[in-house]
């Protein structure tokens, strides 16, 4: 049974009520989901049905997604990344949250690093799904981009959303034999407001967080595919190299969403490491 959480007008509830919080699952460990850019919390319907008997589920959307509240976007504060790690510690804090299982999606997993430097208590383990801490090559560093070419991208979505989306979801999503994968992502890109888009796009695609990774105490898995032209196999590699209490799996799946086009093998890689 899958429960929407009921909200009142009292300041403890605003937290869930601003980011559309879905409670489900009949365990008591807690699992929590992030979704990436341009997705909402329906972008895991695949992975978390996998987890319900065994743990508490909680889905949310960042706000200017899915069925966030719109009002409460604030372009001061998701800025950068820390604004939505801010939420994530309030959605666990007003739902009585410890030693949870966090699941996060490209941008989402450093949104959870940067929660977890900031309250590790929250956190048991973490489950970083296409990750990366910088989508830019600098100093030796493979992020996927050159400056330039994250910059042209950042402008072409600026010039015309509606068309970067439909050209740009097919090659996020890779898997170009499976067209509906790719439309069902240039759908998600395209419910959001155009503005905001442009605003998280630009925050993603220029934050460096590689500077946190050495830090990380809480143990991680970090799942990357084996071809993504977003995260590059390598930043896997940068990254468990650099987090030292991590496990780096490489998937057979492609693209940047194997939630989408490969939830058996990551719901299979998790549980893995889980049960490991």
């Amino acid at each position: 049974m899958q429960i929407n959480v009921i909200f009142t007008d009292m300041p403890v509830m605003n937290a869930l009520k601003r980011n559309n919080v879905v409670v489900t699952g009949t365990g008591e460990s807690v699992m929590m989901f992030a979704h990436g850019f341009g997705c909402d919390q329906n972008m895991w319907r695949y992975v978390w049905p996998a987890f319900k008997d065994d743990y508490k589920i909680v889905l949310f959307d960042h706000v200017g997604a899915g069925n966030s509240s719109l009002s409460a976007y604030s372009y001061k504060k998701y800025d950068t990344l820390d604004g939505y790690a801010q939420d994530i510690i309030e959605i666990s804090e007003e739902l009585n949250i410890s030693d949870m299982i966090f699941v996060g999606h490209s941008v989402s997993a450093v949104m959870g690093l940067i929660a977890a430097g900031i309250a590790p208590g929250l956190f048991k383990s973490m489950v970083l799904v296409s990750p990366s801490p910088s989508y830019i090559n600098q100093d030796g560093y493979v992020g996927g981009f050159s400056r330039s070419e994250i910059d042209e991208l950042l402008e072409a979505m600026n010039n015309n959303h509606l068309g970067w989306s439909t050209t740009m979801a097919p090659v996020i999503m890779g898997n170009p034999e499976r067209k509906e994968l790719g439309t069902e992502l240039a759908n998600s890109f395209c419910k959001t407001d155009p503005e905001i888009a442009r605003h998280f796009a630009s925050t993603t695609f220029l934050t460096d967080k590689r500077h946190i990774l050495p830090d990380t105490k809480v143990p991680a898995l970090i799942l990357q595919c084996s071809s993504d032209v977003i995260a590059p196999v390598e930043v896997g590699h940068y990254m468990h190299e650099h987090m030292p209490n991590s496990k780096l799996v490489i998937l057979d799946a492609t693209g940047h969403c194997p939630n989408l086009s490969a939830p058996e093998e990551t719901v299979a890689a998790i549980k893995a490491y889980l049960h490991g």
